[in-house]
């Protein structure tokens, strides 16, 4: 991937609806440049799709916070599974590091994302957490 590709990816982040003849102009290419492109970051797997985001997938989650999860022993799978069935939680992602998982959570309010945390530090393997609220999105890929 090149620079080019990079600007592309980047105008189609802030509207991936966005016409091929208004991508051209704005990277100052052709139509015709711009459809090959966008064509190979799709063949080679870059772009995997396009999405939409709803002004109500925001609101439905007024309270947000991100839940850092240590898991002691071999119980990290057991733990993911269980987490992927919480109706709050709205991803689940491994990483590296002083946490082995991390859990994107969402709530109406602040005392039933309180008990959602309390039903996760009950699960069996959960050893520690460390959970921060987020105050306000400036950016979000939409999912």
């Amino acid at each position: 991937m090149d620079k080019t590709d990079e600007r592309l990816i980047a105008a189609l982040k802030r509207d991936a609806r966005a016409a091929l003849s208004d991508l051209a102009a704005e990277l100052g290419l052709s139509r015709t440049t711009v459809r090959a492109r966008l064509d190979r970051l799709r063949q080679r797997g870059e772009i995997l799709g396009f999405s939409v985001v709803l002004k109500q997938d925001i609101r439905s989650d007024p309270v947000r916070g991100l839940m850092m999860i240590g898991i002691e022993g071999r119980g990290t799978e057991r733990v993911i599974r269980a987490l992927s069935g919480m109706a709050e939680v709205r991803g689940v992602h491994s990483t590296n590091g002083r946490w082995d998982v991390i859990a994107e959570i969402g709530a109406e309010t602040l005392e039933a994302l309180d008990a959602v945390l309390a039903r996760i530090r009950l699960l069996d393997g959960v050893a520690t957490s460390e959970t921060s609220l987020l105050l306000s999105t400036r950016k979000s890929s939409g999912g």
